[in-house]
Formats: C-alpha cells, sequence, structure tokens
C-alpha cells in the first residue's frame, strides 16, 4: 500500500507537470549546422509547437564532431523537459559502432520522443556526367575497377555507409572521397572534381531542380513524392536494397514521462497535418510518426542495421 501511495504521487505529480508544461522557453540542441536536412526539418517542428502552447521551441545550432558536441550536452541537461535534442541516425545509431569512445550512451543518457522524418538520398551526378542511369553508372564502374571516385560527408557518416552498401551491393569499386560535411562535397560534385554522391533530397532536389546535378535514383524502397519519376535503387536491379537515414526528437532519459508522451502526442499531430506534410514533401522528405514504444523499436533495430554497416565498411573514428 505505501509502495502504490508512493507511485500514485509521482504519478500525479508527473501528470500534474505535464498539464502545465511548457511554462517557459524550450531549448532543442541540434548537432548539424544551419539548412542541413536535420535543422530544415526540426526547425519546421519546433515553429508548430511554439504556436501550440504560446511558449517558444527554439533550435539551438552546435554542429561540430558528427553531432557528438550537442548530444554530449544534451545528455548531461537537466531532465526538465526544457531541453531536447533534435538528432539523425547518425548520433543515435551510428556513432555507437563508429567510435571506440562516446562521451554518451543512447540507452543510459537518452529517451526517444518522436520520429520527425525520413530523408531519403539521391544518387546525383554532375550533369555532364555521362551516367543517365544506375545500369550506366554500374557497367562503367565494374568495367573500370576504382576508376571513379565518390564524394562523402566524412568517413563513417550515412551516406559514405550507404554507398559502401550500394558498392557490395553492386560488386563495383570506387574510390572514396571523404569531407568535411556535405556542402562542401556538393559543391565539388557541382564543380566537376567528384563523380557521384549519395545526399539527401533536402539538399540535392534545389540543385537537381536547378540543373546542377543530374539524380539517377533514391535510396526508399518506394518511390519517393517529391520525384516521383525517380526509380528506387531497388527497382534499378538491385532488389530490397533501402539505406535512409532518419531524424528523431529525443529528451535526458530522466525526462518526466508524462512530458515525454505529451510530447510524442504534440509531434505525431503536428507530422499528421497535410500542411506539414506537403512541407516536407517539398523538402525531399517525409513524415515518421510513431508511438513511443514504435520509436524505441525502431531505434534499436536501426542501431543494428548501421552497426553491419560500419563493420562493412571497415570505418572506425577513435
Amino acid at each position: 500500500m505505501i509502495r502504490f501511495a508512493a507511485f500514485l504521487a509521482v504519478f500525479l505529480a508527473s501528470a500534474a507537470l505535464a498539464q502545465g508544461y511548457p511554462v517557459k522557453p524550450v531549448r532543442i540542441l541540434l548537432g548539424f549546422p544551419v539548412g542541413q536536412a536535420t535543422d530544415v526539418l526540426a526547425r519546421i517542428v519546433a515553429a508548430r509547437l511554439s504556436a501550440q502552447h504560446g511558449q517558444q521551441f527554439y533550435v539551438e545550432n552546435r554542429p561540430g564532431a558528427a553531432g557528438i558536441i550537442a548530444t554530449e550536452l544534451a545528455a548531461k541537461a537537466e531532465p526538465d523537459g526544457y531541453t531536447l535534442l533534435a538528432t539523425s541516425s547518425g548520433p543515435l545509431a551510428v556513432n555507437p559502432s563508429l567510435y571506440a569512445k562516446l562521451p554518451y550512451d543512447v540507452a543510459r543518457d537518452f529517451v526517444v520522443v518522436a520520429g520527425i522524418g525520413i530523408v531519403p538520398y539521391a544518387v546525383v551526378v554532375n550533369p555532364a556526367s555521362p551516367f543517365k542511369d544506375i545500369k550506366g553508372l554500374v557497367d562503367y564502374a565494374r568495367a573500370n575497377p576504382g576508376k571513379l571516385n565518390y564524394a562523402s560527408g566524412g568517413s563513417g557518416v550515412t551516406n559514405h555507409l550507404v554507398t559502401e552498401m550500394f558498392k557490395a551491393a553492386a560488386g563495383i569499386d570506387m574510390q572514396h572521397v571523404p569531407y568535411k560535411g556535405g556542402p562542401a562535397a556538393l559543391t565539388d560534385l557541382v564543380g566537376g572534381q567528384v563523380d557521384v554522391m549519395f545526399e539527401t533530397m533536402v539538399a540535392t532536389l534545389p540543385l537537381v531542380k536547378g540543373g546542377k546535378l543530374r539524380a539517377l535514383a533514391v535510396s526508399t524502397a518506394q518511390r519517393v513524392a517529391a520525384a516521383p519519376e525517380l526509380p528506387t535503387i531497388s527497382e534499378s536491379g538491385y532488389p530490397g536494397f533501402t539505406g535512409v537515414p532518419w531524424v528523431a526528437m529525443a529528451a535526458p532519459i530522466k525526462t518526466p514521462h508524462a512530458i515525454v508522451a505529451a510530447l510524442n502526442a504534440d509531434i505525431n499531430r503536428i507530422l499528421a497535418a497535410p500542411e506539414v506534410r506537403e512541407s516536407f514533401v517539398a523538402q525531399g522528405s517525409e513524415a515518421m510518426a510513431m508511438s513511443l514504444a514504435e520509436v524505441d523499436a525502431f531505434v534499436r533495430a536501426e542501431t543494428q542495421k548501421w552497426g553491419r554497416a560500419v563493420k562493412a565498411s571497415g570505418a572506425k573514428v577513435d
């Protein structure tokens, strides 16, 4: 009876806290630069949360070290609901296998509050490239092992890993050219210094529409609404191939469950709004609404998947 009374007291206090939440601005830490996919989608959700609650949900960019800087700050923040983390598959699912030592542990330090969106990759080349489709790219690469090079945002980041997954599926050899971030890599791809790149449609769609890049395919299981004319890699000769980064919201592990549950419901309602879905599509992404149980299981499965990709790529960062 005493234990039940104690539990009930905690539950009621937590529920009361959620009903009054938020009473001040909420900081959303984000480990990537302004304009990258995680930032773009997080700001759409943050603006809606601000309008709904009458308190500012503001994004604070702390880029660097593959998202580790912001993730560590969030892990050490007060678990009161006033510091959240807008993050991606990199910090949550890739880094644990990529880095020998991290200043955070996803399972120990975080609760994943909600999914936000998936961010399909497009396979893109320079418009002057002779490649018009995946078949042409693969045929050339097979006939000329090691002659093509591909850009990524850095060793071990998701577009590096997805390209390595594709190389293995296609049985081809291309040379990796890692950059310090996607924007620099895209600049050289547009300039013709590198041959091909897997990069988010959030970043590439404007360049494709502007004639500065040519897209060959997308990395999702189905074609994407933002560019339905583009075939998937799966239907281009590699059935079942997928490699899709994603964006999610997390909070320090001891954040009251009532606040976490309320935020999950709020974000899912935001993602269900037709105008929000349309804005995601316009950015080249798709909404990813999930319950707390679903998003927890999803992140666990993705951690295993990306861990296998890291091992297969041989990438490692000390």
